[in-house]
């Protein structure tokens, strides 16, 4: 048997195709998250723009595509405040959608009142470092429900793959290969598409040669995996030795075999990805 590696991917809120409004948040989260410089934060005009670049690139960091800005209509965006208490200061943030409701509420950490109200940039970098993981949670929690709400999102049917093009391989490889995945990776658990754009994820084979110095040859065949916004999200290898007559000019069985093997890993990386659409108990919006 050939051998075979698989890696999944890590959560990615806000990625993805929503679809249709869902039933129970009315309007899907968009591509971009807004964070607008605090008015009510306690900060100065200057200091509010910096906390607020901080924290988009935090958000950035943790795959929350975000932008420092002002929120404008029809995007989702956080409302940051903020509370004195005793000798500390404590942030709240509010993630509100489009039509204005608010959809998530995250409580921050405690910081030094004296360092925040008087702007000191380390202290707003460490608050952004701080509560960007509770916020990605959030918003990753609120996306997970859209997704269970809709029909048409992977929370409701089985993933739509699109196989590209393998390349690479000698003799009938590229056929052969492309062939016989096509046929494996269609069953009850995935569903072959005609075209990229049908795709939830698409995959894409390669082959490399060289001589082993016995005779035969290495052969590699690396199957990449990526989500419908053309991001890599896996990729599944397999190695083996074999004769040049094994795969010139035709690849027969050890093509079948070779699509067989690779095709179960190719699904390893489609479930985990799917994991991160799978349904959560999320913050309920409130007026």
């Amino acid at each position: 048997m050939l051998a075979l590696t698989s890696c999944g991917t890590l959560p990615e809120p806000f990625y993805g195709n929503p679809g249709p409004e869902a039933a129970r948040l009315a309007v899907p989260p968009a591509p971009v998250l807004m964070v607008p410089p605090p008015a009510s934060a306690k900060l100065s005009g200057p200091a509010a723009t910096i906390f607020a670049q901080n924290l988009a690139d935090q958000l950035a960091n943790l795959d929350v595509p975000s932008v420092a800005g002002p929120a404008t209509k029809s995007v989702w965006y956080l409302e940051t405040s903020a509370s004195v208490s005793g000798n500390e200061i404590l942030p709240v943030y509010q993630i509100i959608g489009p039509n204005g409701r608010t959809y998530g509420k995250v409580a921050g950490k405690a910081e030094s009142a004296a360092d925040w109200l008087r702007g000191d940039t380390g202290t707003l970098s460490n608050a952004a470092q701080n509560d960007a993981p509770a916020l990605e949670a959030a918003l990753t929690t609120i996306n997970a429900q859209i997704q269970e709400s809709n029909p048409n999102s992977l929370e409701n049917r089985i993933p739509r793959l699109y196989l590209g093009s393998v390349t690479g391989a000698p003799g009938d490889g590229d056929n052969a290969l492309a062939l016989n995945m096509s046929r494996d990776l269609q069953g009850t658990t995935t569903h072959i598409v005609n075209t990229p754009s049908e795709a939830d994820f698409v995959v894409t084979g390669s082959v490399k040669t060289k001589p082993d110095g016995s005779g035969e040859w290495l052969v590699e065949l690396d199957w990449n995996v990526f989500d419908s916004n053309h991001r890599k999200i896996g990729q599944v290898t397999q190695l083996h030795d074999l004769a040049p007559s094994d795969i010139t000019p035709y690849w027969g069985d050890v093509a079948a075999a070779a699509a067989a093997e690779a095709a179960s890993g190719v699904q390893e990386v489609v479930d985990k990805a799917m994991l991160h659409h799978a349904p959560a108990t999320p913050p309920q919006p409130t007026s």
